[in-house]
């Protein structure tokens, strides 16, 4: 029963860092990166897709993005949707290939989105620890029904307090390399 319960916590809690992490790759560094674009949807054939299902992302150059749609009556459909994103981004069309610079971050703008990194990290630690609180709960739950005795429910505790920290560990590292990321010039 206890290692169900830090089995389920563990997998909970893998999830929040999942979810930070792809959070986190949503941010905008100085470089491009087709994951950049990932959460940009266009209106294809009467439904809305991510770019990704509807052109081919790659990286030009360091600071260049090239979409290439597969549809080329989706070209101007696609400029427009990058346009009015929240990305600050201003794409320009050769052909069938739309092109995306990636301005450089001021340090200003560099300092806020440290902000925002460190935001999304506490939100994470938050739904780590309130994972830990139900899996608590559930040991103190086990314990009152005198399912478990109260060695083992100090056992899970410690165990399910390891496993928090193992997440909050690894949140911290995500943290600290994408703060060095955005603040690299």
């Amino acid at each position: 029963m206890i290692e169900d319960i830090k089995k389920d916590a563990r997998n909970r809690m893998s999830k929040s860092i999942e979810a930070f992490q792809s959070e986190l790759s949503k941010i905008r560094t100085g470089r491009a990166h087709p994951s950049l674009l990932n959460h940009i949807t266009v209106d294809y054939y009467g439904s809305e897709v991510p770019i990704g299902q509807s052109a081919n992302i790659t990286v030009e150059d360091a600071r260049t993005l090239a979409v290439t749609p597969w549809d080329k009556s989706m070209v101007s459909v696609i400029e427009k949707a990058i346009m009015t994103s929240d990305l600050g981004l201003n794409p320009s069309t050769a052909g069938t290939v739309i092109r995306v610079p990636m301005p450089p971050l001021t340090e200003e703008r560099r300092r806020e989105l440290v902000k925002v990194v460190r935001e999304l990290a506490e939100n994470a630690r938050i739904a780590v620890r309130s994972i830990r609180r139900d899996a608590n709960d559930d040991l103190k739950l086990l314990a009152k029904d005198k399912d478990i005795s109260e060695d083992d429910e100090r056992r899970g505790h410690d165990l399910v307090q390891q496993v928090t920290d193992q997440s909050t560990d690894e949140i911290e590292s995500f943290l600290q390399a994408k703060e060095k990321e955005l603040m690299e010039i």
